[in-house]
């Protein structure tokens, strides 16, 4: 997927993910790495992708960047931190994205009894739990032929994702590629 971001936007988007670094929810790293690392997340939807759930949302890296570049997607933030989904809920509706992105203050554990039968495309997280921990709790938020994207370390080849724990879950690894490991759900 390519990826366009208007210089305006980069600056708009700098503002609201330093309003989260200011209170400390997002670390000491420049705002532009932490934006250009979003990107990464953003190159890896694949264009057939409807919705977007970002759990660990935070302070809103990666999905505020992926909401602001992706405006035909319908993206969830969820994040168990009421502070949290609070400064969230404030900076979509700063950002003009409260149309089509939703914040929901939630444990991802519990997503799929507190909302039963519902599904997304793509599940991403920044930094969320091992890899067979972050499969069991997100392979359930998928459509059969969704993907994770999940951030890795740098020169990883996603050999961490390929483990009994996490294939047993019918997730495999496709690629690790801008920093980003692209897991599909297979039935």
């Amino acid at each position: 997927m390519e990826v366009v971001l208007s210089a305006e936007w980069r600056r708009r988007l700098s503002d609201a993910l330093g309003e989260a670094q200011r209170i400390g929810m997002l670390g000491q790293e420049s705002l532009d790495s932490v934006i250009d690392r979003s990107l990464g997340f953003v190159k890896s939807i694949p264009a057939s992708t409807l919705d977007v759930i970002d759990v660990g949302s935070g302070g809103g890296d990666p999905g505020l960047v992926i909401a602001v570049c992706c405006p035909e997607l319908s993206v969830t933030l969820v994040d168990r931190r009421a502070k949290r989904t609070d400064l969230l809920s404030r900076l979509v509706g700063r950002l003009g994205l409260a149309d089509r992105v939703e914040v929901l203050e939630a444990d991802v554990a519990l997503l799929p009894r507190r909302y039963p039968g519902r599904h997304w495309d793509v599940v991403t997280s920044r930094g969320f739990g091992s890899p067979a921990y972050t499969a069991a709790h997100t392979s359930v938020l998928l459509r059969n032929g969704g993907r994770m994207l999940v951030s890795e370390p740098p020169a990883s080849n996603g050999d961490r994702w390929r483990t009994p724990e996490v294939e047993s879950l019918g997730m495999f690894i496709e690629a690790v590629e801008y920093g980003v490991a692209r897991l599909v759900k297979k039935s």
